[in-house]
């Protein structure tokens, strides 16, 4: 059948440049650039090109361009190319169409329509780099009141603190599983959450027996598919993550093609090699709050009660009533995952179409658990989008505790966001189980990279926190006056409870 396809990308070739050395045809896993030994030239089927840019990025001579196809269909509101192009992959294979990374819609984006209040006169700015700035986050319940009493002639705190994380900034890495990324860029990020004083997620994929070492910046998570779970893994983990659900994909189950499972996968995932790992939509033992309360007190039961157990939801539009019910059901920590979060796989349409924006439902959570008396006995910790110390800020002046950032993690490590997580094909050696690629990820490089943004990150949360006049990241949390919305609708406004720039 003739492809009635158009290439995404295009390929410029400097052929005065290029010095035949092939290293495009060797880096690209797509098999795009192939060089004819006949004609000494290198030629490329734009076809199979995603836009990674490996190629250029390495190209020695910096010979080559990748651009996107300028040829457009005739111009259409409606029947855009994005649309055409789709039906027409559908009319040749009649599969599902499947797609990696976060929403690429063109929705609103609040972080960007946020803007932080400042400090002048009456409230003076703190200077952060003569002053000291306390970013350290703990996250779990809190009890109602502290009663504090009196031994040997010292005060001494009588009541009984349940565990807690304890994060030296308020960022974490983002559930990712081993077999969605390579074994290189899971120890990249166990390196540096141990490094920076942080925590990664293992994603629902288990953790391999080398990371256990980790185990004290480790949260592991326990998902539909139970994959990897099991005496050792619990009892390693610094602290236990029920997912329910994920912003990439809400309401449906997660899918590791067969070909992503390797040897070292099936023996981590406790599934047969080359089978596809296919988590079930809804735990199957969870179809109310109760349930979920009697898998939390399981789990903590299981690890002797000294773990914080928190459970991760997409966010949709009734999230605040299920927080409400998840810390009554005794979770310690509440996990928003917005429209933007990221995934290795998932099919397109429900990945753009399905949740809301993060900061929606974080403002509505917030308020709903304020209302209730119940804030201080759960943390918030929100995913899907974060992108920047900006972002961050925004978030915890929300009403967030802390973040956990995915795709920002995972460009830090080299990812250029080409959205074909689900070939297992990257090319640098991050979304992918094969052996030749994964090695072009060095885990000690990867993890000083990690670190280096998170201090970045770090630093400019210091300053703008100075230039609120605010000397702990604590007094920020919650803190809406010191948010204004710009070119925002009145109801946008009283959902995220914040003023107008100028009011």
């Amino acid at each position: 059948m003739k492809s009635y396809l158009l290439p995404q990308f295009l390929i410029d070739r400097d052929d005065y440049r290029c010095i035949r050395c092939e290293v495009c045809a060797r880096q690209c896993a797509f098999e795009v650039h192939w060089y004819d030994e006949e004609e000494d030239a290198v030629f490329a089927d734009e076809s199979k090109c995603v836009g990674c840019l490996r190629c250029a990025t390495l190209c020695p001579t910096n010979a080559l361009v990748v651009r996107h196809n300028p040829t457009q269909h005739p111009p259409n509101a409606n029947w855009t190319r994005e649309v055409l192009q789709n039906i027409y992959k559908q009319s040749e294979t009649g599969g599902v169409l499947l797609t990696g990374m976060g929403c690429d819609k063109d929705y609103p984006i609040y972080w960007d329509r946020i803007v932080l209040d400042a400090s002048q006169v009456t409230n003076p700015s703190i200077d952060p780099l003569r002053e000291p700035m306390e970013l350290r986050t703990y996250l779990g319940a809190k009890p109602d009141a502290l009663k504090v009493g009196r031994k040997g002639g010292k005060p001494s705190l009588e009541t009984r603190i349940t565990p807690q994380l304890k994060l030296e900034t308020p960022i974490m890495f983002s559930a990712i599983s081993y077999g969605a990324i390579s074994y290189n860029a899971c120890e990249s990020l166990a390196r540096a959450a141990a490094e920076a004083g942080t925590y990664y997620n293992t994603g629902e994929g288990g953790l391999h027996r080398n990371l256990y070492k980790y185990g004290e910046h480790t949260i592991c998570q326990v998902a539909s598919g139970r994959f990897g779970v099991h005496a050792d893994y619990l009892e390693v983990a610094a602290a236990l993550e029920i997912k329910i659900g994920q912003g990439a994909k809400p309401g449906i189950g997660g899918h590791l093609p067969g070909e992503k499972v390797s040897a070292e996968i099936s023996r981590t995932r406790m599934i047969p090699k080359g089978t596809d790992a296919l988590s079930p939509a809804p735990h199957h033992d969870i179809y109310s709050i109760e349930d979920l309360a009697q898998l939390i007190y399981a789990l903590k039961e299981a690890t002797h009660w000294s773990k914080p157990v928190s459970v991760k939801i997409a966010a949709v539009h009734n999230s605040a009533a299920i927080a409400s019910g998840m810390v009554r059901a005794g979770a310690d920590i509440i996990v928003l995952d917005g429209i933007r979060g990221g995934t290795g796989a998932a099919p397109t349409m429900i990945r753009d179409n399905v949740g809301i924006p993060i900061e929606l439902a974080l403002a509505a959570v917030d308020d709903r658990l304020r209302q209730e008396g119940i804030r201080n006995r759960a943390s918030i910790v929100v995913a899907g989008g974060i992108r920047s110390s900006a972002d961050v800020v925004k978030a915890i002046a929300l009403g967030a505790d802390a973040v956990y950032i995915g795709t920002a993690a995972l460009v830090a490590l080299g990812c250029h966001v080409c959205q074909k997580c689900y070939t297992g094909k990257c090319n640098w050696g991050i979304a992918t189980q094969d052996p030749y690629l994964s090695k072009r990820l060095n885990p000690e490089v990867g993890a000083r990279r990690l670190v280096n943004l998170l201090r970045a990150w770090s630093h400019e949360i210091m300053e703008m926190l100075g230039g609120m006049g605010i000397n702990a990241i604590e007094s920020l949390r919650g803190n809406r006056l010191r948010l204004r919305g710009v070119g925002l609708t009145r109801e946008e406004l009283d959902i995220l409870g914040i003023k107008h720039a100028g009011a």
